[in-house]
């Protein structure tokens, strides 16, 4: 045990390596987070305070909490519904993979994993940074909530991860998944809160979005991180995250299996 512990270490530590290899796309990534912060701050400012000052629970701070927080995770969540996989799977190459002594689902999961958390360190936490020096932003008044935010974060990169992942293997059935992909980048858009908050979406919307792993990506980690859900409510959120990781890691895995036997009977 102690030694897949080291093996899946080393997995996190090669998408760490990779993600930061491309530095300048690092940086093209920080611009864009702080110039699209910007713009959402201006027009979701103007709508709390065309709203009378609060507008479903958020005022000016905490709407500007919830910009510079979602800006700052997007570099670590994928919400484009691609990776590597989808094409080794596509072109057959996965096939090779299987021959190693190792799960395809961890490797890929865990790469995923690693390059996320890395992308904290140049695009996230600066994003953040310049939104708190510029407007300012509100966060958690005690050391247990940034802990609590911490674990959120992290489990937010993992469930991404392993949702995304289902993307990728349903290539076995469908060969070409750029379709679905596709369908992934605008569902995640709106049910992980990248636009506005899933609390300002009508009624219907809001129970289709909670249905989905989709807000446990960012909208959680952000409400957890913001102070707006505290206590044991921020930590059913948490729980409710590791719900969908648990259910996800599910999926994925029975999903290889039969992706497997699939790949078998088409390549012989």
């Amino acid at each position: 045990m102690r030694g897949r512990g080291r093996v899946w270490w080393r997995l996190v530590v090669a998408g760490v390596h990779e993600a930061a290899a491309y530095r300048l796309a690092l940086l093209g990534g920080l611009v864009a987070n702080v110039t699209f912060g910007f713009l959402k701050y201006g027009i979701l400012t103007a709508t709390v305070a065309a709203s009378g000052g609060v507008v479903a629970g958020y005022d000016a701070q905490v709407m500007s909490t919830y910009i510079w927080l979602s800006q700052g995770m997007l570099g670590s969540v994928n919400l484009f519904g691609r990776t590597d996989l989808s094409d080794r799977v596509k072109n057959g190459d996965v096939a090779v993979d299987f021959l190693r002594p190792l799960s395809v689902q961890a490797a890929a999961c865990l790469h995923d994993i690693g390059r996320g958390l890395f992308a904290l360190l140049p695009r996230g936490l600066p994003s953040v940074a310049i939104g708190a020096l510029l407007v300012g932003i509100a966060l958690p008044s005690s050391a247990a909530g940034y802990l609590l935010g911490a674990v959120s974060v992290l489990l937010a990169i993992a469930v991404s991860a392993t949702t995304v992942y289902l993307v990728a293997v349903s290539g076995f059935w469908l060969v070409e998944t750029r379709g679905l992909q596709v369908l992934y980048m605008v569902t995640s858009g709106f049910f992980a809160g990248l636009f506005v908050p899933v609390g300002l979406l009508p009624g219907w919307l809001q129970v289709a979005a909670y249905s989905t792993p989709f807000p446990a990506m960012m909208m959680y980690p952000v409400d957890v991180l913001s102070g707006r859900v505290a206590g044991w409510a921020a930590a059913g959120l948490v729980a409710a995250q590791l719900g969908w990781l648990l259910a996800t890691v599910a999926v994925g895995a029975a999903m290889t299996v039969g992706g497997r036997r699939r790949l078998e009977v088409q390549g012989g």
